[in-house]
C-alpha cells in the first residue's frame, strides 16, 4: 500500500484502518499488508498488523522541512524551513536516480543499495494499492494558487507518480482506491497526473466532481465512480464523553495553511465564533469543538479551535475535546445532534453514521460528495464565510437536521455498498481469481 500520508491527520487514520479492513473483507484467505508512508512511527502506533512499515520511494519536500522542523524548532516561515524544503527539492532527482539503479538490480535478483527493502516488498506482492485520498491534484479548488502550494503539489506528485512508474517496472498492477482527483492548474501537474493513473489497472474515484476531471484526462485503464472508503470506518473504542443532557453540536475547523491571509482568518474565526453564540441562543445548544489536524504548526485546527472559542461570549457553553485517536474522534462525532466541519473526513465520519453536517468547503472533494448524498445545500464555501453566511446555513441544517438524517439512512448504506462492489471488482481483476475468490462471488 503506497501514499499513506500523516498520521496527524484524523481522516489520514480513517482511511488507512478503512482501506485495510475492506481489502480483508472482499479478499478471500489470508491477506499480508506492508505500508509505503511518509509518517512510519505514526503508522506504527496504529498497531495494525502489518509486515512492514516503509518509507515512500522518493521523500516529500514539505514533510521532511516538517519532521525536521518539530524536531528543531522552527517555523514554517522561517528561512531556514524554506532552505531545507528547497534543499530537499533538489534531492528529489538524486532519490529518483538512485531509485532506478536499485530497481534494476532488484527486478534481476540482486539487492538493491536504496530502499532495497521498499523495493522488495513491491516485488514480491500481488498487487500495489495507491490508498484512498487525494493523491493526484494541484491545490484546492476553492482557493487561490500561490507559488508555494504549486511547489508543494508538483513535488507530492512527482514522488506519487515515480512509486506507480516503479510498481509497474516491477510487473506489478496498481488499484487506484477511491481518491479525489484534480483540480489541475499547470500542464505538468496534468502531465505527471494522467503518466500516473495511465499505469494504473483500475482508477477508483469518490465524488463525482472528480469522476468528470479524470474523463477529461482521457486515461486509458477502467474508472469506477464509488464514495469514500471512511464511510466503512467503524471504531472499536467508545469514548466516556458526557453529552450534558441537551443537544450538542460538533465544530471541526481549520484553514488550509498558507491559503488565506491573516485578515481572512481572522474573518474566518470571528465569523464562526459569532454565529455559533448567536446559534446558542437561538436554539440552546452547547457546542464541542472537535480538532482533526493537530499538527503542531500555526493555525492548525486546535489553535484555530482555541482562537473561535477565545471570540465567544458563550464559552461556559462550550468546550474543546483533542481526540488522541480517530476511534475517540469517531465515537464523540457519532454522539452530535449536527456537525459543522471545514475539513473533508469529521464529515463524513459524521455521515456515516447519519449525522447531518454543514460542511464549510474549500474543495471540490467536498462539494461532489455531499452532491453525491443530495445535500448540496448543506454547503457554504469557505470563501463565502461570513457571520450571516454561516448562522443561515446553521439554521438550515439545525431546523432540517430529522429531514436530512432521513435522507442520510438512504443514502449511506447505498454508497457503502457501492465502496465494497468497486473494491471487490478492482482486486478481483488484478490477483488470481482462483487463489483469492470464490466463483460464487465474482
Amino acid at each position: 500500500m503506497i501514499h499513506v500520508g500523516n498520521m496527524a491527520n484524523k481522516g489520514t487514520q480513517a482511511l488507512l484502518l478503512s482501506d485495510v479492513s475492506v481489502i480483508k473483507d472482499v479478499v478471500k484467505g489470508d491477506v499480508g499488508f506492508s505500508v509505503s508512508t511518509t509518517d512510519v512511527e505514526g503508522v506504527r502506533r496504529l498497531n495494525l498488523s502489518l509486515n512492514a512499515v516503509l518509507p515512500p520511494m522518493v521523500d516529500i519536500p514539505y514533510e521532511k522541512a516538517d519532521f525536521f522542523a518539530k524536531r528543531f524548532g522552527y517555523a514554517r516561515k522561517s528561512f531556514t524551513y524554506l532552505a531545507f524544503a528547497v534543499a530537499s527539492s533538489f534531492f528529489m532527482f538524486v532519490q529518483i536516480a538512485m531509485s532506478v539503479m536499485s530497481a534494476i538490480l532488484v527486478k534481476v535478483g540482486l539487492k538493491g543499495f536504496y530502499r532495497s527493502e521498499v523495493l522488495r516488498y513491491m516485488k514480491d506482492c500481488n498487487v500495489v494499492v495507491s490508498y484512498s485520498d487525494e493523491n493526484f491534484k494541484e491545490t484546492a479548488s476553492l482557493l487561490p494558487l500561490n507559488i508555494y502550494w504549486i511547489a508543494t503539489w508538483w513535488s507530492m506528485l512527482l514522488s506519487r507518480a515515480w512509486d506507480i512508474l516503479v510498481a509497474k517496472f516491477l510487473g506489478k498492477p496498481v488499484v487506484l482506491f477511491p481518491n479525489s482527483v484534480g483540480p489541475f492548474r499547470t500542464s505538468i501537474g496534468r502531465f505527471l497526473s494522467k503518466l500516473a493513473l495511465n499505469n494504473c489497472s483500475y482508477v477508483l474515484v469518490r465524488e463525482p466532481v472528480s469522476y468528470e476531471i479524470v474523463k477529461s484526462l482521457e486515461i486509458r485503464p477502467p474508472k469506477i465512480l464509488t464514495s469514500d472508503t471512511t464511510l466503512l470506518f467503524k471504531p472499536t473504542y467508545n469514548s466516556s464523553f458526557d453529552d450534558c443532557s441537551h443537544p450538542t453540536v460538533g465544530v471541526s475547523p481549520g484553514v488550509y495553511s498558507h491559503s488565506l491571509s491573516e485578515k481572512e482568518v481572522d474573518n474566518y474565526v470571528l465569523a464562526h465564533a459569532k454565529a455559533l453564540d448567536t446559534a446558542i441562543k437561538n436554539y440552546g445548544f452547547s457546542v464541542v469543538f472537535l480538532p482533526h489536524y493537530v499538527s503542531g504548526f500555526r493555525y492548525d485546527d486546535l489553535e484555530i479551535c482555541k482562537l473561535i472559542r477565545s471570540k465567544m461570549e458563550n464559552v461556559s457553553k462550550t468546550r474543546i475535546v483533542n481526540a488522541k485517536t480517530v476511534e475517540e474522534f469517531k465515537s464523540l462525532i457519532d454522539r452530535m445532534g449536527i456537525v459543522i466541519s471545514s475539513k473533508m473526513h469529521p464529515a463524513v465520519l459524521a455521515v456515516s453514521a447519519c449525522v447531518p453536517v454543514l460542511c464549510v468547503a474549500y474543495d471540490h472533494k467536498q462539494t461532489g460528495f455531499f452532491m453525491s448524498l443530495g445535500l448540496s445545500d448543506c454547503v457554504i464555501s469557505l470563501r463565502d464565510v461570513s457571520y450571516e453566511k454561516l448562522l443561515s446555513k446553521i439554521d438550515h441544517v439545525w431546523s432540517g437536521r430529522d429531514d436530512i438524517n432521513a435522507l442520510l439512512k438512504v443514502r449511506v448504506p447505498t454508497l457503502q455498498k457501492r465502496i465494497k462492489r468497486s473494491i471487490e471488482l478492482a482486486m478481483a481483476s488484478c490477483i488470481e481469481e482462483n487463489y483469492l475468490f470464490s466463483e460464487e462471488q465474482l
